[in-house]
Order: C-alpha cells, then structure tokens, then sequence
C-alpha cells in the first residue's frame, strides 16, 4: 500500500511528529501547561490557546478564554489506520491549525461555539446559509455529471470545495478538510443552555460531521477573525486567485454546437450590426473531426486559422473545448502516443481503462500523472496543435470525470492512476489535475508570457489559481436562475472567485422575458457566458424583437462600462483573496438581518445588486444594510452604490474589451454623511505577467474630502483621461492639477441624507 502524501507538497510526511517536538519545529508556539495526558499551547500575545486531551483524544480552540472551536467533543474520531505510526501535527503558521493523521477510512466531529450560521462546501444547487441535516441528507462532495440537476439539494455536483466557513458578528473562522475522496458532510445547528448564577443563558452551537472514505484527517481552522482574515488564510493554503485576461471578463458567446465557419462569422457580425459588445466566440466538441480533441472537422471548420484570424481583425478571442477522455481509434496517431506512452488510467486488472463518452468508446488521461500532464500540455504549442493560434482558448468539460456507461456516470473508483493510486483516493482532484495541465499548456504556449484563460466544469480547491468555471447544465426556468445566485456566493467565500452560470439556462428554451433577466443578472456576475443546448432553440439576443434586443444591449454595454470596477476587484482578489462577488453579511458583518440574504450581494465594496429572478415583476424590495428596506419600480436591476464609495467606468460603448481600453473614464462619487468617499482603479496592459515581473501596473488611489478629489498613484504605466465625474449621479466640474495629482471639484452643494443611492 502507498504511503499517503500530502495533495499540496505542504509538508514532509515521511517523519513522526509528536506533541512533544511541535513548539520545536514550529517555534512560535510555546506550552504553558503540560501533564502526562494533556497539554496547553498558546503563541503571540496569548489571544488563542490550545487545549490537548490525549484519550480521548480531544481539542479545544480558545479565544480570550473563551472555547470557539472543539474537535472530537463526543471522542468518535474514526481512522484505519494503514500503519503502527500515527503522525500528529499541530501549526499556528498564520493563525491556522493543522492536524494530520495516516488513515483509511476518515471522519471527525468538531463543535462550533456561539455560530449558528455556516456557509460554504459547493457544489450544491442550495441556499447560501447551509442548512441543518439531522432529518435529512448530508452534503455530499463528489463530483458527478448531473445533467439538469436537482434544486434545493445537497447530492454532489460537479466540483467540491471542502471549506465551511461559520460568521457571528464578532468572528468568522472556516473549516478546511483536505480530503480528495467522496466525503459526507452533516450538521446541525443546536442551542445551549448555560447557568449564570440563578439565570439561564441560550447560546448557538453548530455541529459539524465530516466523514470521508479514504485518505487522512488533515483538518485546518482557520481562526480569522474576520471574513477578510478567513480568505486571506484560505488562499495562503491554496492559492489566490489567477488575475483574468480584461478580455475574459467581457462577454462570451456559446452554443452547442455552431454549425461551421459561415454560421460563426454570421453571429460575429450579428453583434456587431445590433451594437452589443463581445469578446470571446466559443465552439462545442462538433467541431473536431469526429471528436478527437485536438483537430478540426475537415468539412465545417476547413479553415481555422483565417477563423480566427477574423476575430482577430475585431481583437476578439476563440475558445474550443477540450474534454479528458479520448476516442478508442488505433487510426488516431494522438490516440496512439498517449496510449504507447502509458498516459491513460487503468483498470484494476492493469489494463487501460474503457468507458463511453462523446466520442463512443474512449480512454481517459491519467491527469494525476505529472509526466501526463507535461505530455498533454505540449499538445497546446502552435506546432502540434494544428489550426491554432495564438488567441485561441480552452474549455475543460466532462472532467469529473464524465463515463456515460458507469453506475453515477462517473469512473469506477478501483480504476488504477499512476502509482497504483485508486480513483477513490483522488476522484475530486481529477479535473483539477485536467485544468492545471491546460492552463500549464497555454502558459508554455507563450513562453510564460501571456495569462491563460481556460474554463473548467470541475473543481477543487485551489482551481481559483487556474482560471474560471460555471455551474454546468441548468434548465431555462426562474428557479434555475434564481438558484445560481447562491450558488455562485458559495463559491465566492470558498475561493473560486471567476464563476458564473449559463446566460438564460443550458437546456430548454427561455422565454423572452426570462432571458432578458438572466442577460441582467449574468452581466452583474463574475463570468458572463450564454450558452445553450443543441436541442434548444437558436437565442442570439435579436432573435427576439427589438424590445428584447435593445433590454440585452443595455445590459451587456453596462457590464462593459463597468469593467474598470470588475478588473480592479479582481485584482484585490488576486492580491488580497476577498472575493469580487461577496454576501452582504462579508461587508456588513455585524448586521445580524444580512446572514441569510442570498438573493442580493456586494460587487466589491461599493456596490449592491438585487437581480430579478421572478417572472412578471415590476417592483422589488431591496435590503440596505443601514437603512430600512426599500421598494422600487422598475425596468432593470436595482444597483445601488454605498456612501463614501467611488466607482470607476469608462465613459462610452465599445464592440469589446480592447477597444474600451481607448475610452475616457468616468468616477462615480457616492459621498458619505460626512462628505467622504475613497476608492481605486487599477491597470496594467490586461493580458501579459508583465504587472508581475515588470512591476508595470497602475493603481490609483482616490480620495474625496471637502470638495477635493485627490489622487495617489502606485506605478504607473500609462496616463489617465477623466471624462467626467459624477457626484449622487449629478455631473460636476472640475479642475486638475496634475502636479499635485489633484481634482477640485466646485459648484458642489449636497444635502447628503442617506447611506445608499440608485445608480442604475
């Protein structure tokens, strides 16, 4: 049996590690009491403590005294273990715990105290705020096509992020469980009396269940204590968010599948003739030649170089799909070479693995293998992959992965990886591993120049470092739609941050009205893509009348006037983990009415939205944290900017990303009570690492007070034009002063009364 190593490269597991050496290898921890049985570790000020009870085994998390966090309270740890070593190991890099144990198969029960608000563990098509399961199923991670997937469930989706993150309004920790195998999660949220002298005190309590079916205990409390602290600590385990190309947050175009070259230059033009901008055409497995990844269909895409050539002319991109299985064809030379260089997966009696998918019968790359990956990364340069170029993309789907022919319609999980690894054993990293290896190849591509874009279907934590994903086939109903916005939070505050969900539902057809809110709620969203099935109808925006074509422009021209905004909060989250999408209670941590809200949230600081997603509705009630509940009337989604914030934009309507970059800019200024408002704008060239080995950014620092806008600047490579400034939405004048890198603004004279104002 292999020995179990770490799927992080985190730690060295080959020596023993017991409570007796810990402060020695960690240094900053120090014992202040020890018996035969127990133990108490504390570091820094002493604000946290750490209590050890050794049979049962036992342990207590303090802040100021008070106990937040208790693992094994009820001593039902379950391990088997594989050898007579049982590794221990305790750290407090960064405010977060460690434990590790050799074990097969895993579980354990921790205890929240005082939390009775726990979100987190996508993929599920559920609400923000997890729900109790003492009565019902637990949250299932493991990843499954799920065609049309149920809602309101908790049976696992196509990714998994094993991260719960639990806030009451002074503290917000999160739990992180670094298990790749099917893993159940059950919780249930209870209330404890406590005796004060001759009163009784109810305080929450949530108790958390995790039990997984291979692996080992390799549990982190990340103690924040505050939501940003929490990411912070996350990323620093798992990575930050990759910095997208600017051309990837604009607007992607997808079907399956575009019939050929004519049809494709056909729906390009179509967007320009209707003024809506895009950036990205994408194309479905047709076209490949009979689908083999990696070719074209000789027929329908005869000619894919001056394709994409023809975007190019536009500065637009192409991205084609590249799934993990691979057509059984010994007349395929690629087909061949992976399988005479022993790249496919197994079966238990050692021979290569046969499943169905797409293509029929195919085998599937053993992405787990770090010489596969190089092998199938190579397959990416310009001079192996025939027909493409240097603006073309890729799409990871089916990576689950997706066996048509299995029981879940997924690999039988006594499939053999490279050395002699079970399926079982890494099942949920498998489209990690396919992702990191597509990213790897466009990252080769260009010499380690250029930032890829690749989207995945599945996921796992630390995917954010790789690119986006999307929340797979929904149904063109308002359920679906309303559904992918808590969905898309509990990504959010788990770390994959460039996530969104198929613009006007996957399969089915959308009504014109429910298309026109989706296109609303997706421009809002990190990753705006519309796509559909091959058996829905046709739904190009002016297939539908003017009414619906013009409410679409509008919304997509928005999305691209606020890019400015979007690629500066992608860069907090590349920098700083907070996520660009938040839940209002990430913002407002203190207001108790936020932590259930998961039809409205933040776009960074500033802004607050409230997408549409029921049918026939004119009016809609919005909370403002600080402020009562309002109603509006409307025609559009309700955004909303929040005092003492400043927005940036760009002042004008673009055909795509690269041709705003030649617009002005605009400030929108909501002052506070006091007059005040702050924000920033960064830039770089949006699409090289030159930000990052060159140091060739700009970040701008805007502060308003007391009329005067001022402006500090980190590096900068390149001169900014204002065309104007908005205060509460009235234009101003202004005057600049570019030594002192200041704008006056006069003629202001507002009666500021309140902490929110409309501004879309």
């Amino acid at each position: 049996m292999k020995k179990s190593k770490s799927l992080f490269g985190l730690f060295s597991l080959e020596s023993r590690m017991f409570f007796s050496t810990m402060c020695f290898i960690f240094g900053r921890m120090r014992i202040t009491r020890k018996r035969e049985d127990c133990m108490s570790l504390t570091w820094g000020p002493g604000q946290y403590q750490v209590h050890v009870s050794a049979s049962p085994f036992c342990l207590e998390v303090l802040c100021e005294e008070v106990v937040i966090v208790t693992l094994n309270p009820k001593g039902r740890l379950c391990f088997e273990t594989r050898h007579d070593q049982i590794r221990q190991l305790i750290s407090t890099f960064y405010s977060i715990f460690v434990l590790i144990f050799s074990s097969r198969p895993v579980g354990i029960d921790l205890c929240l105290h005082g939390f009775s608000h726990v979100y987190g563990l996508p993929e599920h098509a559920d609400s923000l705020q997890l729900k109790d399961t003492s009565a019902r199923d637990p949250y299932r991670l493991y990843n499954l096509d799920v065609f049309a997937y149920e809602i309101n469930s908790r049976l696992g989706l196509y990714g998994s992020v094993p991260l719960l993150v639990a806030h009451k309004p002074d503290t917000t920790l999160g739990v992180f469980w670094l298990n790749a195998s099917e893993t159940l999660v059950d919780l249930k949220y209870v209330s404890k009396h406590q005796e004060q002298g001759e009163r009784s005190r109810v305080t929450p309590q949530t108790d958390v269940s995790w039990v997984s079916e291979s692996g080992r205990i390799d549990c982190f409390i990340l103690l924040g204590p505050s939501p940003a602290q929490v990411f912070s600590q996350y990323a620093q385990l798992t990575g930050y968010q990759a910095l997208p190309p600017m051309f990837s947050l604009g607007y992607h175009q997808c079907r399956w599948s575009y019939e050929d070259e004519e049809d494709v230059k056909s729906v390009d033009a179509g967007f320009d003739l209707h003024a809506i901008p895009y950036d990205v055409f994408w194309l479905d497995i047709d076209h490949t030649e009979g689908k083999r990844y990696f070719t074209w269909d000789s027929k329908h895409f005869p000619s894919p170089v001056d394709l994409q050539r023809h975007l190019q002319t536009k500065k637009r991109k192409l991205v084609v799909i590249s799934d993990p299985h691979f057509k059984a064809d010994p007349e395929w030379p690629l087909f061949c070479e992976a399988r005479d260089g022993d790249h496919f997966v197994r079966s238990r009696d050692c021979r290569v693995y046969h499943g169905t998918c797409w293509p029929g019968d195919s085998c599937y790359l053993d992405f787990s293998s770090s010489r596969t990956r190089s092998w199938y990364s190579r397959q990416f340069l310009l001079a192996n992959y025939k027909g493409s170029t240097e603006s073309l993309f890729v799409w990871n789907d089916m990576n689950e992965p997706s066996v048509f022919s299995e029981p879940e319609k997924t690999m039988p999980k006594d499939a053999i990886h490279c050395g002699g690894w079970e399926h079982r054993e890494l099942h949920n990293l498998y489209g990690f591993f396919q992702h990191l290896a597509t990213f790897e190849g466009l990252l080769t591509r260009s010499g380690g120049l250029e930032r890829p874009f690749v989207l995945s279907r599945s996921f796992f934590a630390g995917s954010q470092r790789l690119g986006a994903i999307w929340t797979g086939d929904s149904v063109a109903t308002w359920d679906y739609l309303k559904i992918s916005i808590p969905m898309l939070l509990s990504l959010s505050v788990t770390g994959i941050h460039f996530c969104g969900a198929d613009v006007g539902g996957f399969w089915r057809d959308p009504d014109p009205e429910l298309l026109v809110r989706w296109y609303q709620a997706g421009a809002l969203q990190p990753f705006f893509r519309g796509h559909s099935d091959k058996r829905s109808m046709r739904r190009e925006p002016w297939l539908f009348g003017d009414v619906v074509t013009s409410a679409v422009r509008a919304a997509v021209q928005q999305r691209y006037c606020l890019l400015p905004y979007w690629y500066t909060v992608f860069h907090q989250a590349h920098t700083s983990a907070m996520p660009p999408i938040r839940p209002l209670w990430v913002e407002f941590p203190k207001e108790t009415e936020t932590f259930t809200v998961d039809n409205q949230y933040m776009i960074g600081s500033a802004l607050l939205v409230c997408p549409v997603t029921d049918p026939g509705v004119t009016e809609v009630k919005v909370l403002l944290p600080g402020s009562d509940e309002v109603s509006l009337l409307l025609h559009y989604v309700p955004v909303f900017q929040r005092g003492g914030t400043l927005v940036p934009r760009r002042g004008g309507c673009s055909s795509c990303t690269a041709d705003l970059q030649l617009l002005p800019f605009t400030l929108t200024v909501a002052l506070d009570r006091k007059g005040f408002a702050d924000g920033e704008l960064y830039l770089d060239d949006g699409h090289s690492f030159s930000y990052r080995d060159k140091k060739e950014f700009c970040i701008r620092h805007f502060t308003i007070k007391a009329g005067r806008l001022t402006s500090r600047q980190g590096l900068d490579v390149c001169d900014l034009f204002f065309h104007q400034t908005y205060v509460w939405n009235v234009p101003v004048t202004f005057q600049f002063e570019p030594k002192q890198s200041m704008l006056t603004i006069t003629d202001l004279d507002l009666d500021i009364h309140t902490d929110w104002e409309i501004i879309i």
